[in-house]
């Protein structure tokens, strides 16, 4: 029997989101205490359903004028190695060429061993002119 799934355009509630980066060890990145309020400035997002079972998802953020980031592209463990990543990121790549202006820029971070899977969408490191860089904000709690 073929499985079939369901890719809806869709922000993820608060707790799939975190079900899902618990799950793929991102749950001690993320300070989940305020990503209901980034989940809700997402620019655009979709979610993978499997039946009721949220299994992937991956999110558009930024200005919504000049610069886009694709965060948060997940892929559940256990339906890994089935195209639902390419899924997920073509279905966010024809978002931006259908919504974003000309000279847009579209950046994301890529988690370490995954560079080869972006590869297929022309994400280049960096411009000559340009250096990609990024910090955390760490705090006391």
């Amino acid at each position: 029997m073929e499985r079939t799934f369901e890719i809806l355009k869709k922000t993820p509630t608060l707790e799939e989101f975190t079900n899902l980066c618990s799950v793929v060890g991102l749950g001690d990145n993320i300070n989940f205490n305020v990503a209901e309020i980034s989940l809700e400035n997402s620019v655009h997002a979709v979610l993978v359903k499997d039946n009721d079972k949220v299994i992937g998802m991956g999110r558009i953020v930024g200005d919504g004028a000049i610069y886009f980031f694709i965060q948060d592209v997940i892929v559940h463990p256990s339906y890994r190695g089935m195209g639902l990543g390419i899924e997920i990121m073509n279905s966010l790549i024809e978002y931006l060429e259908n919504n974003a202006p000309n000279k847009a820029i579209m950046g994301l971070f890529i988690s370490k061993g995954k560079g080869t899977f972006y590869d297929k969408y022309n994400f280049e490191d960096v411009t000559p002119n340009m250096k990609g860089v990024y910090t955390v904000i760490k705090k006391c709690e």
